[in-house]
């Protein structure tokens, strides 16, 4: 099988460039429309409207109804065909994001524009959705041949949500280099149709360094809704550089020990990051990393706000019945631990997950 690497056609991040949207937009289509949940269409609904108007395109929104789900893209879906519109925005965090690359797949000849209001995922630039049941469980994953055709990310709009997503952000990216550096071990598949390039592991890695550089301070400067060059930086790898390090690069097993702990409804009030903070620890252990190394990373997971523990994201004294549950849909034939660079078994995952909680009770 030959390297893949593929990417967005366009990228765009700074300080108010939500209101630049319709100069950046304006030649892929005609008639936009806007996805957003009620909070985000709040804070950008105006100024992107205005925005693609004033670029000479025909503009409209429609709210997202909270979940990356086969009936809410199918709802979607046939308001954009009633309306005409040629451009999907999803604006939001990964699951409004998800949705309009789904939604954008059932046009004919459809434009897809990320916009993410929050830096808490890798989402914005793949060419994947996430789905989920109505109730919040991972289904599965969708795989398109394109990617979106611009992502635009306004570093303002990023430094005033709330700093959980930001911190979420930085575990997704965190687990970026580990996953990629397995998949490349391994000679895996990366998640893009091929073997990964050396570019897409070099960017993973630039993710994790920048992470573990700037982590700290930009995560002190959203806390007082400043924008600065760490946030810049931060803001870039968890969105930019994760999303290639992870589409180019590979997964393993710490996003399918997130797919596993979606399992159980305990865990559904935790974000996406925070499940897969839980995961990368998994893995470190999974791979027998030095007690050093494992430390290292639980004490500054610690320092910026990240879960180490299982109680952290809702499972108080889990039974060894909801660890299998765990465990068993980590290790689906179809997920991506099987890009581990050995075999992986339930077992395995189970007994990683009690030493997971045993590091994070050690360390402090």
């Amino acid at each position: 099988m030959s390297q893949v690497f593929k990417s967005p056609a366009a990228y765009v991040q700074g300080r108010g460039v939500a209101e630049e949207i319709g100069t950046h937009a304006a030649s892929l289509g005609e008639h936009a429309l806007l996805l957003a949940d009620e909070i985000v269409l709040g804070l950008v609904e105006d100024e992107v409207l205005d925005s693609l108007e004033d670029a000479g395109l025909e503009a409209s929104s429609v709210e997202f109804q909270g979940e990356a789900s086969e009936a809410e893209v199918d709802r979607i879906s046939e308001i954009v065909r009633d309306r005409g519109a040629d451009i999907v925005i999803g604006a939001g965090g990964g699951k409004a994001l998800d949705t309009a690359k789904a939604v954008r797949e059932n046009l004919e000849d459809g434009a897809m524009v990320s916009m993410p209001t929050v830096a808490s995922t890798d989402a914005p630039t793949s060419a994947l959705s996430v789905i989920y049941s109505e109730h919040g469980e991972f289904e599965e994953y969708w795989f398109y041949n394109e990617h979106p055709d611009l992502v635009l990310v306004d570093t303002d709009v990023v430094s005033d949500a709330p700093t959980r997503f930001f911190r979420s952000g930085i575990a997704d990216g965190l687990a970026t280099w580990f996953e990629a550096d397995a998949t490349y071990r391994s000679d895996g598949d990366n998640v893009v149709g091929g073997k990964p390039t050396r570019a897409g592991h070099r960017l993973a890695r630039l993710c994790y360094e920048t992470l573990r550089e700037h982590g700290r301070s930009a995560v002190d400067a959203v806390e007082r809704d400043a924008v600065t060059e760490s946030v810049e930086a931060v803001t870039e790898a968890n969105t930019l550089l994760s999303g290639l390090g992870f589409e180019s690069g590979g997964l393993a097993a710490a996003h399918s020990v997130h797919n596993g702990l979606t399992q159980l409804e305990a865990t559904h009030d935790a974000t996406h990051g925070e499940k897969v903070n839980i995961g990368t620890i998994t893995q470190l252990v999974l791979e027998g990393r030095d007690d050093e190394f494992i430390e290292d990373y639980v004490e500054f997971s610690r320092e910026i706000g990240l879960p180490t523990a299982l109680s952290d994201i809702g499972l108080d004294d889990p039974t060894d019945e909801q660890l299998d549950i765990v465990a068993e849909a980590a290790c689906d034939p179809e997920e991506t631990i099987h890009n581990q660079p050995f075999e992986v078994t339930p077992p395995m995952v189970r007994d990683a997950l009690k030493t997971v909680d045993e590091i994070a009770g050690r360390v402090r």
